[in-house]
């Protein structure tokens, strides 16, 4: 498989899609949206299968959709949730270089305005600084590189990935 992509993770507002868009551009890649590859799938919006299908249905769809991924020259912006795979997770890390887009909690919580409405699994009973706790140390663990984008522009992030894959 190759190994020229790019795969960015991260938690919901770390910039992955917005990011992924302009580092692709930058770097003469294509860009995917594993999220959009699941709406078009399932034929609804992320928030939609989770409320009407479940959490697991949900996960168990992100899975299969990201092991048909066979993609080349790509940066790959995916679900804030695929961490949550083992099998997703070393399918895309045979795929090319995992960046971890890195965000604090705070910094998480200004970025997310519409949490209830964007698709993010947050397991019932569950709080949003419990869901980043449980996801940190598997974004980690995945991770190639750690990206910082705390304190960072949009610009200076894509900058850090372009960096990094150099």
């Amino acid at each position: 498989m190759n190994k020229n992509n790019i795969i960015l993770i991260g938690m919901p507002g770390s910039g992955k899609s917005t990011c992924g868009v302009l580092a692709a551009k930058a770097l003469l890649k294509n860009f995917y949206d594993t999220d959009l590859l699941l709406q078009g799938l399932e034929q609804n919006k992320l928030q939609d299968i989770i409320d009407e299908k479940g959490i697991d249905y949900f996960l168990n769809a992100e899975e299969k959709a990201l092991l048909k991924l066979n993609l080349e020259a790509t940066v790959i912006a995916t679900g804030g949730s695929v961490i949550y795979s083992p099998v997703a997770m070393e399918h895309l890390k045979k795929m090319g270089k995992v960046i971890y887009l890195h965000l604090s909690f705070d910094t998480m919580l200004k970025r997310i305005s519409n949490i209830t409405t964007r698709g993010v699994v947050i397991k019932n009973g569950t709080s949003l600084k419990q869901m980043y706790e449980e996801r940190l140390p598997l974004y980690k663990q995945y991770a190639d590189v750690t990206v910082n984008c705390d304190n960072s522009t949009i610009e200076q992030t894509v900058e850090q990935i372009v960096k990094e894959t150099q």
